[in-house]
């Protein structure tokens, strides 16, 4: 953990240089027709509640998807008594959650389902984002597609009634539910965009659809909760991360989500980073590509 002797001597070394901007210069960088930009704070773990909201508001940042499972900021079986006061210490700094981020993809006592959902819903926190549904593929897939229904169903009911949207994040992978967009796209059909909607994860459709990626943004935009925005490049059989001006995803994303009359929340995804908080210069290079890829998406968007 990153010790408030050694977190403030980076931001006064940062401040001091070019590479934190004032929150002025990143708010003159919005368009009035530029959608507040959300971050997802998961390359920025290990910093303290406090720190985290300095960092931020240094940035500019005003809204976060923030992971709220194990391992995250707030552990879920203590998030009645925490989550109340990393809310309190962000809103100190003008900074709101926008998203929370689950390990809840069902009902159950083992993932505090209730009480996270509950405790979210009371601070004003509007969606959440769903775990994964996993498919085995040893197994008949058309079973394991239909198991994930009920479970849904409940969860949906559960959300609906306390009042909080559950959003599902498509993710690449042979052994995800929503990969592909179809299956998953299926199951949102029976539900309104305001009970059950996606967190859309343009990278990944990109990996799994390659030139189809429009088609699968028109196939669900219309139930997008959350736009999520990050990039990779293609390298040999496979692919990796990368920051968001250098990748395959480009404007063009923007430009369908616009003419499709989206204006709804978009979130930044930074997962090329090498390293963790308590590595030498990882924190300046973590605000350093946060900025960059903001700045970036602003472009695009304008």
């Amino acid at each position: 953990m990153f010790s408030r002797r050694t977190f403030l001597q980076s931001s006064a070394a940062l401040l001091a240089g070019t590479a934190l901007k004032p929150v002025s210069a990143m708010a003159e960088a919005a368009s009035p027709t530029t959608p507040e930009i959300s971050v997802f704070t998961k390359h920025f773990l290990g910093l303290s509640h406090e720190q985290l909201g300095e960092v931020l508001a240094r940035m500019g940042v005003t809204g976060i998807e923030a992971p709220i499972r194990p391992g995250g900021h707030v552990e879920p079986a203590r998030v009645e008594e925490e989550l109340p006061k990393f809310v309190e210490i962000l809103g100190k700094h003008g900074v709101r959650i926008t998203m929370l981020t689950s390990g809840i993809n069902s009902v159950s006592t083992e993932t505090h389902t209730e009480r996270v959902l509950r405790t979210a819903a009371k601070l004003g926190i509007p969606r959440y984002r769903t775990n994964w549904y996993a498919y085995d593929n040893k197994k008949p897939i058309w079973p394991q597609f239909d198991a994930i229904r009920p479970r849904l169903k409940e969860l949906v009911a559960l959300s609906k009634e306390i009042g909080i949207l559950p959003c599902y994040q498509n993710h690449s992978g042979s052994k995800f539910a929503g990969a592909g967009i179809w299956d998953m796209a299926f199951l949102m059909r029976e539900y309104k965009a305001d009970e059950f909607a996606w967190a859309f994860d343009i990278m990944h459709a990109t990996i799994e659809g390659s030139t189809s990626w429009p088609t699968e943004v028109a196939l669900v935009q219309d139930h997008i909760g959350m736009a999520f925005f990050k990039n990779f490049v293609w390298e040999g059989k496979g692919h990796r991360t990368a920051p968001l001006s250098e990748g395959v995803v480009g404007k063009a994303y923007v430009n369908q989500l616009k003419a499709g009359g989206y204006t709804g929340p978009v979130c930044l995804h930074v997962e090329y980073l090498k390293g963790n908080i308590n590595d030498p210069g990882y924190l300046e290079n973590a605000i350093a590509a946060t900025q960059a890829d903001i700045a970036t998406l602003r472009e695009w968007w304008a």
